[in-house]
């Protein structure tokens, strides 16, 4: 047996060697106004200098799974601006097999979040413990029918959910966001209850949306739960989820997977709910763990979405055994990068997703490319086997019903029901197009101080891959060490770049 092993292992280097040792290398490149450009390179049995990575053929890794995105009411009205053939062409792009793209995971917020077109959730009937008025009318006019022309082209689509906002009656403040603003009907005497109790003083820069003191987000963590804590609320939230995934189920949309909140740590004027530790271990620990493994066993539950670098408060959940024992991995998202890589020590056995990509500032242009293309490098690079994105097409300044812009993949001129693929677009394909389900992450580097983001993959097919970026001004050299064989190449300024052996 040990014999047919060692001949087992040999022949897998061997194929590994011999794809390495290839002469011809497949470079794809992109720069501003000049992408996804193909040559081909060859491999140097020499190396003229020191290889920034280098990998020999024996190395195990993390098995990526998914590119996912989000479901969202806004996005699905800026692709209605277009004809059918071209809402055609996108849909298969995204998520064909055989598109550009290949999403074959979706988000899907239970009720409204931040891309909503207004405000709304599955029962606004206050007291409706029985949740005798809960319903997904409102998904059924857009959430659904987008899923439902993605499914045209991928009829194996997973699922997973993460709501932003539970029913507003569930909430302390009796409203879907937590803080006032010119963009909601809140009163500004209620912010208090986020840092406060009745009467308490309240510190004006604490109170800030946005913003780190001291290098941490948040400025300060809420001290009040805005998910009512009485017994009979987390329990009819709870069964929310379930009926939540029932009504999908019926739809013909299976969930597999369920986060508690949408970045408990985001204080939000839009639908929001603001948790403490405490909240977040009742919550899953008591009432959405036990209830999920009751009603459908078949979905995981997951911590998050993570968007703080407070790894004290994060670990603060973690150190309840008995949560951890109900979970199966976590999410980050915005702040939550910085503190991923050491909790993953703490918990190799979870799987670690990147629930949302951040979303940037809606100005569609290069720089949120190299931006996004840094953010794929940080998470893929430290063992995330899933990569969601939030708004996958947006009209004009990508702009929420609650103030803000964001970017998006694909932009729609809504006036002239035109559209164009972004620069974050192909900054995507670059990594998307080529890393499939089952392809290990073996080495990367983090942008750093040379502004080169690099990363090394083997695919199912036992082709190396590699992806780099150069955000600098003049161009740079590269050079990556193959089982044997060097990749040296010269790479342009503020170029994002693609090879493969195939």
């Amino acid at each position: 047996m040990k014999y047919f092993k060692s001949l087992l292992c040999i022949g897998l280097l061997s194929a590994i060697t011999v794809n390495a040792n290839a002469q011809s290398v497949t470079w794809i490149s992109s720069t501003e106004g000049n992408v996804w450009q193909k040559s081909k390179v060859k491999l140097q049995s020499k190396s003229e200098q020191t290889p920034v990575l280098q990998v020999d053929g024996t190395e195990d890794g993390i098995v990526f799974k998914n590119w996912g995105t989000t479901f969202n009411e806004l996005c699905w009205d800026a692709l209605e601006n277009l004809t059918r053939a071209e809402q055609d062409e996108i849909l298969y792009n995204i998520f064909s097999p055989q598109g550009d793209l290949r999403i074959t995971r979706g988000r899907i917020s239970m009720g409204a979040n931040d891309y909503a077109r207004s405000w709304y959730s599955c029962d606004e009937v206050e007291g409706d413990f029985e949740l005798r008025y809960f319903n997904i009318d409102r998904d059924k006019q857009t959430i659904i029918p987008f899923i439902r022309a993605a499914q045209k082209y991928n009829p194996d689509l997973t699922f997973w959910i993460s709501p932003w906002c539970p029913p507003s009656w569930m909430k302390i403040n009796g409203d879907y966001p937590v803080l006032s603003s010119p963009f909601n009907n809140l009163s500004e005497k209620q912010n208090y209850l986020l840092y406060g109790a009745v009467g308490g003083q309240v510190d004006e820069n604490e109170m800030k949306l946005t913003g780190a003191r001291d290098g941490v987000f948040p400025r300060q963590l809420a001290t009040t739960d805005f998910m009512i804590q009485d017994p009979r609320y987390l329990q009819t939230y709870a069964n929310y989820f379930c009926r939540f995934i029932d009504a999908y189920k019926e739809q013909g949309i299976p969930i597999d997977m369920v986060m508690y909140q949408n970045e408990a740590y985001s204080y939000t004027p839009y639908p929001g709910c603001a948790w403490t530790a405490n909240g977040t271990i009742r919550f899953n620990k008591e009432y959405l763990a036990p209830t999920l493994k009751r009603m459908h066993p078949e979905v995981k539950l997951y911590l998050g979405t993570f968007n703080t670098n407070r790894q004290d408060h994060v670990e603060t959940i973690l150190a309840d055994t008995a949560l951890c024992n109900r979970i199966c991995g976590m999410g980050f998202q915005w702040e939550g990068r910085e503190i991923l890589p050491s909790i993953r020590k703490q918990h190799p056995e979870w799987e670690y997703v990147c629930s949302e990509s951040e979303c940037g500032w809606g100005s569609f242009d290069w720089k949120a490319a190299e931006h996004t293309f840094e953010l794929i490098n940080h998470y893929l690079g430290n063992g995330c086997c899933e990569y969601n994105f939030w708004n996958c097409i947006l009209t004009d300044k990508g702009e929420s019903p609650w103030g803000w812009k964001q970017n998006a993949l694909i932009h729609v001129d809504s006036e002239k029901r035109t559209f164009v693929y972004t620069p974050e677009y192909y900054a995507v394909k670059h990594y998307s197009n080529m890393i499939v389900s089952g392809t290990k992450m073996l080495q990367y580097k983090a942008k750093g101080e040379d502004n080169q983001p690099i990363i090394i993959f083997r695919t199912p097919e036992n082709q190396y891959l590699v992806i780099a970026g150069n955000f600098n001004d003049n161009q740079q050299k590269l050079s990556v060490k193959l089982a044997g064989r060097y990749l040296e190449v010269t790479l342009q300024p503020h170029s994002l770049n693609t090879f493969y052996t195939k």
